[in-house]
């Protein structure tokens, strides 16, 4: 049984008066291990071993079933590290190095922020721990031959697969539109509904000369993509530029799937007369040239899959007059370097059925990041705020927010008894405190959504201590059933919170919303400020950590007519603007 303590976490202490406690960590990659002994053994035989032979008897399980050694992307992994960092643990425990990640960079980069927070490294199965020197030795010896060896069987598959692409055979993935595959013939057939389609889109192509005129009237035309989707520039953009068309099969153009990174063209492996064309070789040239000749002056829709851009509020922002995800396009450059990024309505940019117009980052990013500055200013002098209509003035401070006359009552209401709930202090760990003034009022159907989120989070921790910690402890397989309905029901009451973004990230609790905004503000660029300059962040700050910070904290926000009209948090509370006429 885990034995926790309750003291609040904060720095690593230092010297021989830290108390020792153990992080385990365990992780199978399939499912099918879960259900089987993988797991129990694990925790049985490292629980053991931190009593026995560490001499440790404190220690917490940290737990991922049915995730991939080949990178660090894993939840239960991102908390224990998260919990290292501010002191907890003083040793990590796994039954092999492979537990924690089959790529060399990630383990590394792991153990060197380990030696950083002077924590022990130990592995059951390799018979090591990082306080000695041989161990250390060992641990570096071993990582190299598991990366040898994942290497090795990724450039076996690879070598396979290109064979069976020089001997003309399908390596499988989406069957591109206009084409039909049939397995057992392994033979792709020409679905004439969607021949007409491409047929359309050649012909406007090549008299317009334009991806979004061509978009457009098939939008308007009313015909769909497979998906029963609206066509967009760059859906058009692939069927003019694929060779696949021609008739030629294209296969090692790109390393690997992530980056994108093209190879010389001396490796892709091009077959001529693969399948039925749709476009004879000569017009498929022929649209080539006219893109190429149209990427002289303008970069064209498809070079967006050459380079890397990170567009900040990319995912988060949503038309608030439609529901439409907004479209990402960078702006005007300008003469200091800084180029910001465009946000606008597809069904504006494709059909004119929405009027909303675009609206760059700058401005959204001003509002939103001085939005929640004023939160947090407001959570530290919560003490001084009496009502609801103090709070309001208190997040509507700075100019940025002269145009807003009001907040919607339902989420400053709900913002207010949130802060009466959870006190302001120093540290980023907010504990259950009794509500000091008199609760604001609430619409009851929203507030019976946020006590039955706030009962299904509560049965959710219940389950997962029953699951680590319990003498009796339940299954997997009953934890990974009851551990579903449990999150299905949560996403069913962010739904009707309004939440947005429902296949990311998880929601946060109410709790760990005000931990988080108020751990990632508190950083050198933003420490003690009163207004910032979303510009200047942005030239100053990596656009990764923003837009990583941004959906930290943010589930989604709504713009109107070039105004932030909502904005929606990660745990559900959202924030209304009624703009003065």
């Amino acid at each position: 049984m885990s034995r926790t303590t309750n003291k609040r976490p904060g720095k690593a202490k230092s010297g021989l008066s830290r108390k020792q406690k153990v992080a385990i960590y365990i992780r199978v990659s399939t499912l099918y291990q879960v259900d089987r002994d993988s797991l129990p053994m694990q925790r049985k035989d490292l629980i053991a071993y931190a009593s026995l032979i560490l001499g440790i008897e404190e220690y917490e399980i940290f737990e991922d079933a049915g995730y991939s050694g080949k990178n660090t992307d894993r939840p239960a992994f991102q908390e224990m590290m998260q919990r290292i960092r501010k002191g907890e643990f003083t040793h990590v425990l796994v039954w092999k190095i492979d537990r924690i990640s089959r790529n060399l960079l990630d383990f590394a980069e792991m153990y060197e922020e380990l030696q950083d927070l002077r924590v022990t490294f130990v592995s059951k199965n390799e018979q090591f721990d990082t306080s000695t020197a041989i161990g250390e030795a060992m641990l570096k010896i071993i990582l190299v031959f598991a990366e040898l060896e994942r290497n090795m069987t990724s450039e076996r598959v690879t070598a396979t697969m290109i064979s069976r692409a020089n001997s003309g055979l399908w390596n499988g993935g989406r069957i591109p539109f206009g084409y039909d595959y049939d397995p057992d013939k392994t033979a792709f057939s020409i679905r004439e509904d969607e021949e007409k389609v491409c047929q359309m889109i050649k012909n406007d192509y090549m008299e317009h000369k334009s991806l979004v005129h061509t978009s457009r009237m098939l939008n308007a035309s009313g015909y769909k993509t497979r998906a029963g989707a609206e066509w967009s520039p760059t859906a058009v953009w692939i069927i003019i530029s694929s060779p696949f068309y021609a008739g030629i099969y294209r296969y090692n153009r790109y390393k690997g799937t992530e980056r994108r990174v093209e190879n010389p063209e001396d490796e892709w492996i091009m077959i001529q007369n693969h399948h039925p064309a749709i476009f004879s070789l000569e017009e498929h040239e022929k649209m080539l040239a006219i893109l190429d000749e149209n990427s002289r002056n303008h970069r064209s829709v498809g070079q967006k899959h050459q380079t890397e851009r990170v567009h900040i509020f990319g995912g988060i922002a949503y038309c608030g007059k439609c529901g439409s995800k907004m479209v990402s396009t960078p702006g005007r450059l300008h003469a200091n370097g800084y180029r910001p990024t465009n946000y606008s309505c597809p069904k504006h940019r494709k059909t004119k059925e929405c009027d909303n117009p675009t609206v760059s980052d700058t401005q959204v990013g001003e509002f939103v990041i001085n939005y929640i500055l004023n939160m947090l200013g407001a959570k530290k002098k919560f003490s001084t705020i009496e009502n609801p209509e103090d709070l309001e003035r208190c997040l509507l401070y700075g100019n940025t927010f002269s145009e807003v006359e009001h907040i919607d009552s339902n989420g400053l209401n709900e913002y207010f008894n949130l802060l009466s709930r959870y006190s302001s202090d120093d540290s980023y760990t907010f504990s259950v405190k009794k509500s000091r003034k008199k609760k604001a009022e609430v619409d009851p159907e929203v507030e019976a959504l946020r006590k039955e989120k706030e009962k299904q989070e509560r049965a959710m921790k219940r389950l997962q201590d029953l699951y680590l910690y319990s003498d009796t402890s339940m299954s997997e397989k009953d934890f990974i059933i009851r551990k579903t309905e449990i999150s299905k029901r949560l996403e069913e009451i962010n739904a009707m919170l309004g939440m947005v973004a429902k296949n990311s990230e998880p929601s946060l609790s109410d709790e760990e919303f005000v931990r988080q905004a108020s751990h990632l503000l508190i950083s050198r660029e933003l420490q003690n400020r009163q207004y910032i300059y979303f510009k200047n962040l942005a030239q100053n700050v990596s656009p990764e950590i923003l837009k990583a910070y941004m959906e930290t904290v943010l589930d989604s926000v709504l713009l109107v007519d070039g105004r932030v009209s909502s904005i929606v948090f990660r745990n559900g509370l959202t924030h209304k603007f009624k703009y003065k006429s």
